[in-house]
């Protein structure tokens, strides 16, 4: 009798355990998503998760961001800078492995939390860029040159987020991503051509005035010669990532 006594609020617990898996139906482990906050950057992107059980699933994501204007160009370039940038657009891709963990009802809903890999892609179009050459005969004269380059990186980082369903049905998926961040390297080649032979001091000018635009989270080195710069990037690459995606789930 006493065993039966202990055996019976374990059956209740274990009973109440199994209808909270049960909550969330494991029929469908497949879903399709898209950040819609994105859209507002030109990013094009679409992602597609997979539950390998109640608390892991894998989740896969591709983007593009079609040629415009630089987001964002006022937060790193001061205003007298970006004047020296004309007509500059660039487009990237990116592509994003997530492995997720949920601590909530699990099967992709609840919070979780994801380390993730990026591979991110970005280049430029053909853009003007000008500099003011101070000559030794007291006038400043502007010097035109083309560039034209692309660069790319790899990062890891950490997400948070949760995920809802949003239907009775279950099929309609609310994911936030409440913030995360990724730190990595980046590579990649730049130049600037200019029609002009530049002499030894227009060169040294124009070496300087690049290495002051101090563009924040990356690293580059400039080398002039009589034709332009070759600028080379090489040093960390940082991302942040926050959105809300709506996907459907089967």
């Amino acid at each position: 009798m006493k065993k039966l006594l202990i055996l019976i609020p374990c059956f209740f617990f274990s009973e109440a355990d199994a209808q909270e898996v049960q909550a969330v139906p494991v029929d469908k482990m497949n879903i399709i998503k898209t950040n819609v906050t994105a859209y507002a950057f030109r990013n094009i992107n679409l992602s597609y998760e997979r539950a390998i059980n109640q608390w892991f699933s894998v989740n896969i994501g591709f983007g593009t961001m079609t040629q415009g204007k630089v987001p964002f160009i006022n937060a790193f370039l001061k205003d007298e800078d970006e004047k020296r940038f004309q007509n500059l657009k660039v487009k990237a891709t990116n592509f994003t492995i997530e492995p997720r963990f949920y601590i909530g009802k699990g099967y992709g809903k609840g919070f979780y939390f994801t380390p993730y890999y990026r591979y991110s892609d970005v280049s430029s179009n053909s853009f003007d860029f000008y500099y003011d050459y101070d000559a030794i005969d007291g006038n400043t004269y502007q010097i035109p040159l083309k560039g034209q380059g692309s660069t790319s990186g790899n990062s890891g980082g950490l997400m948070v987020g949760v995920q809802f369903f949003l239907t009775r049905s279950q099929n309609l998926v609310l994911d936030f991503w409440i913030a995360g961040a990724h730190y990595g390297s980046g590579k990649g080649d730049f130049t600037m051509t200019s029609d002009y032979v530049l002499t030894p001091e227009m060169q040294a000018q124009l070496k300087k005035e690049i290495e002051n635009l101090d563009i924040p989270f990356v690293d580059y080195t400039v080398e002039t010669n009589a034709n332009g710069a070759k600028v080379k990037v090489d040093g960390p690459w940082a991302g942040f990532r926050s959105g809300l995606s709506i996907g459907y789930r089967f």
